[in-house]
C-alpha cells in the first residue's frame, strides 16, 4: 500500500510542478558521496519540523525570501527538499523563476530519505527521528524496528 502511495504522490508532484527537476534520494547520496562539489541543501519545512531532523548540511529556507536573504549564487547547484516533495518542488518552482539556474527538488524528501536509511541530524547529532508532519502523511514513514 505504502509503494502505491508513493508513486501516486510522486506522479501527482511531477504533473503539478513540470519545470522542477527531481533527484532521487539515491542520486543524492551518490552525489554527496563523491569527490564532487555538494549542492546546497535547503530544507522548505517549518521550523519545528527542520529542528526534529534534516539532513546533515542543510539550511532551513522555508520561503523564496528567505532563500533570497541568504548568499546563494544564482548559478550554484541546489536541492531543496520537504516532507514528502510537495512544498519543496513550489519552492524549487519559485526559486527557478526568481533566476537560480539549476535547481532540484529531492523526490520522496527527508521521509524517502529516511525510509532508505541515509542520515538525518539534529543539532549536528545523528537521528532516526523524523517529524511526520501530519498522521496522514506520517503514515509514509518507515519506523525503525
Amino acid at each position: 500500500m505504502r509503494y502505491l502511495a508513493w508513486t501516486v504522490v510522486k506522479l501527482l508532484i511531477r504533473r503539478k510542478f513540470p519545470t522542477v527537476e527531481q533527484i532521487s534520494t539515491g542520486q543524492l547520496a551518490s552525489w554527496l558521496a563523491s569527490d564532487r562539489p555538494p549542492p546546497i541543501l535547503i530544507d522548505a519545512r517549518q521550523l519545528e519540523e527542520y529542528a526534529v531532523s534534516h539532513l546533515p548540511g542543510a539550511s532551513h529556507g522555508p520561503t523564496l525570501a528567505t532563500v533570497q536573504q541568504s548568499t546563494i549564487r544564482p548559478d550554484a547547484a541546489i536541492v531543496v527538499y520537504c516532507s514528502v516533495g510537495y512544498r519543496s518542488a513550489r519552492l524549487a518552482q519559485q526559486l527557478q523563476a526568481a533566476g537560480y539556474a539549476h535547481v532540484m527538488n529531492l523526490e520522496g524528501s527527508i521521509f524517502e530519505w529516511h525510509n532508505r536509511g541515509q542520515p538525518l541530524v539534529v543539532n549536528g547529532e545523528p537521528t532516526q527521528a523524523v517529524h511526520p508532519y501530519n498522521r496522514t502523511w506520517g503514515m509514509l514513514l518507515e519506523l525503525p524496528a
